[in-house]
């Protein structure tokens, strides 16, 4: 059997306010062309399909098109949800869905409730939120390792029944590298859960997070498709394909998805990085810069995107030691003067006369409409 593991689609998330739809379109594209050219069987998504509770309507239509598209290239889809998804939304018509060869395992009461193709049992274990299952499960302790012991003991028992396992889990496995894309999901500083918590079974398809990671030879991470913070400028994204034979993993392959606009990280002073033939690969990334210049240059955001057009995050770390932070009275000064003060403070040197006139103009045009209001 040739799986396909993926995860954290995030179907329409931005990046620094620009659309993804396109680019996680052509990841679907790659999918469906992975699923074909591979001759996949099951395609195991493991949680945050998509970006937030009420996802807009393109990334569901998008969403809708992928999940038609892979199962009529002949592949079984099986979805958990993350703590991204609404379970409750995400997780409507499932069981009509099962007929179509789409899985959705939501509801965390069915975790150990597998999806079984060819005598292997797939368990969706979605998202966890201990707090919400204390009760119901007589949990010992409100924690995700608490959660996550009492689904993977139940999953255990019911494995045996079959000649090979997968489970799919949205979680922090102790001992994984997140990225600044992430959201937090601690709760009281519990959110980890240990590697030993997934023992027992053929193969763990984890999600959460966004960097592909090896935790064990059969315990793995596929990660993001797509950069969705300047923390994964190095991340190579892509999925895993998982070949079962008999009982066991017989190969796990990484199979690197398509990248429609690399991202990367500069820092330096603002003529150098306009200046350096070194510079230049990054031309047609999505930039986060760093300036080092001792005095913030002016309209350093429009002489970037000269060269980089595609710069999003800008910001300032003078070389040098950072000056010591000083005292300012703001009472019974003129906003004016206040304002000024900010400007010398942040850039380093005052405002040129052409500034000053346009700050204390739009002072003044504020106080009017405050008067008229």
């Amino acid at each position: 059997m040739r799986i396909l593991h993926t995860s954290d689609w995030h179907l329409g998330r931005s990046f620094h306010r620009e659309s993804l739809i396109e680019a996680q379109a052509a990841f679907v594209d790659h999918l469906v062309e992975t699923v074909r050219s591979e001759r996949v069987d099951v395609v195991a998504v493991a949680g945050d399909l998509y970006d937030r509770a009420l996802p807009p309507v393109d990334a569901v239509a998008l969403c809708n098109d992928a999940l038609r598209r892979l199962t009529a290239a002949g592949a079984r889809v099986v979805i958990i949800s993350g703590n991204h998804d609404s379970a409750r939304r995400l997780g409507f018509g499932a069981d009509l869905f099962d007929a179509a060869g789409v899985h959705l395992r939501t509801d965390p009461s069915r975790a150990w409730e597998p999806v079984v193709i060819d005598d292997v049992a797939f368990y969706g274990i979605p998202y966890l939120e201990p707090e919400l299952l204390r009760a119901a499960w007589e949990l010992p302790e409100r924690s995700h390792t608490a959660a996550l012991g009492h689904a993977m003991a139940l999953v255990r028992a019911d494995a045996a029944r079959h000649r090979a396992s997968v489970v799919l889990a949205h979680a922090f496995v102790t001992g994984g590298q997140a990225s600044d894309s992430e959201r937090d999901i601690s709760v009281g500083g519990v959110a980890h859960v240990p590697l030993s918590a997934f023992d027992g079974v053929g193969y763990v398809a984890l999600g959460h997070l966004h960097g592909r990671q090896r935790m064990a030879e059969t315990v793995r991470y596929s990660g993001s498709p797509l950069a969705y913070s300047f923390s994964e400028a190095g991340h190579v994204k892509g999925s895993w394909l998982v070949t079962i034979g008999g009982s066991v993993v017989e190969s796990v392959e990484f199979v690197p998805a398509p990248v429609p606009r690399p991202v990367g990280v500069l820092r330096g002073t603002l003529d150098d990085l306009l200046a350096s033939p070194a510079h230049t690969r990054y031309e047609d990334h999505w930039l986060q810069v760093v300036l080092t210049d001792p005095v913030r240059p002016k309209a350093a955001m429009d002489r970037l995107r000269a060269r980089f057009p595609h710069t999003l995050a800008l910001s300032f770390a003078p070389a040098g030691a950072a000056p010591a932070a000083r005292q300012v009275r703001l009472s019974g000064r003129p906003e004016a003067d206040v304002a000024l003060d900010f400007v010398r403070e942040v850039r380093g040197e005052a405002a040129a006369p052409e500034e000053e006139e346009l700050l204390r103009r739009a002072i003044e045009e504020a106080r009017a409409k405050e008067a008229m209001a």
